[in-house]
This record gives C-alpha cells, sequence and structure tokens, in this order.
C-alpha cells in the first residue's frame, strides 16, 4: 500500500471554513423564519436548535 498524498483521501478532502459555516447558519436561520417562527425567538436559540427544527418542517408549521 501506498501512503503518498494522492492516495490519502483524508489529506486531500477539502477543509470547512468559518465562512462557509456562517453561511450554512444564515440560511438555516432564514428557513426557520420563513417557515413562521418569530425571528425574535429565533435569534435565542442556538445553531444546534434550529438545526434539530428544521429536520421537521411540517411539524413547525403544523404547531404555528
Amino acid at each position: 500500500m501506498s501512503t503518498t498524498i494522492f492516495r490519502n483521501k483524508n489529506l486531500v478532502r477539502p477543509k470547512k471554513t468559518g465562512t462557509a459555516k456562517r453561511q450554512r447558519i444564515k440560511a438555516q436561520f432564514n428557513r426557520l423564519v420563513g417557515l413562521g417562527i418569530p425571528e425574535a425567538s429565533a435569534k435565542r436559540m442556538s445553531p444546534k436548535e434550529i438545526r434539530n427544527l428544521l429536520k421537521r418542517p411540517k411539524k413547525i408549521t403544523s404547531s404555528i
């Protein structure tokens, strides 16, 4: 087996950046507000809570 960078997928794959993470969080926040959650309450949520709510958007719209 070769141990060169070319064959090692973990050394070649792209790294996650902070800019991309902020863009994802902002997009998820806007999606949640678009589903009907008040913006003030969405701002108090952590990114993890926002992601968990977006997993089942049908439940959000039915509870509002």
